[in-house]
């Protein structure tokens, strides 16, 4: 069996985006350095409807400032798969009330100082969930494409 163009896609609701969002510690970001979209990935966790992470100064701060961002996370098990897009601005982590920075669990990937706590302040948040095929669904002339633009 191919894959079939009216395969339900399940768009999530803002409020199971945010579950899958508590739901794990690693994502990517991304951010626009000198008009070409550069991806990051790194640990964060969820605070009062905001993402927050650690970093050290360098080019996914400064271009992450300067404007929009995007952060993404996404899963996947034996029949089903999902993704979650957050678009939104860094602020920087001034205060710390209420978190508690020698509690937090945030633990970067990479060794090094990251001594700077940072802000995702979400503008939209989204995500889908949908049914996945193996491999064998790809192996079939179903799952050729059969378009004009093909021939």
């Amino acid at each position: 069996m191919g894959i079939q163009p009216e395969d339900p896609v399940l768009h999530l609701q803002v409020h199971e985006c945010w579950e899958l969002l508590r739901g794990t510690d690693l994502g990517r970001l991304a951010v626009i350095v000198d008009g070409t979209p550069e991806i990051f990935p790194l640990t964060f966790v969820v605070d009062h409807g905001t993402l927050v992470f650690r970093s050290a100064a360098g080019t996914k701060l400064s271009a992450g400032y300067a404007g929009p961002v995007a952060f993404e996370i996404d899963g996947r098990d034996d029949s089903t798969a999902w993704s979650v897009v957050v678009h939104g601005q860094l602020e920087p982590l001034i205060s710390f009330e209420p978190l508690d920075t020698e509690t937090l669990p945030l633990y970067p990937l990479q060794p090094g100082q990251k001594p700077r706590f940072v802000r995702i302040v979400a503008e939209s948040v989204t995500g889908r969930w949908f049914s996945t095929v193996g491999p064998e669904a790809w192996h079939t002339a179903d799952a050729l494409p059969h378009s004009p633009a093909w021939e």
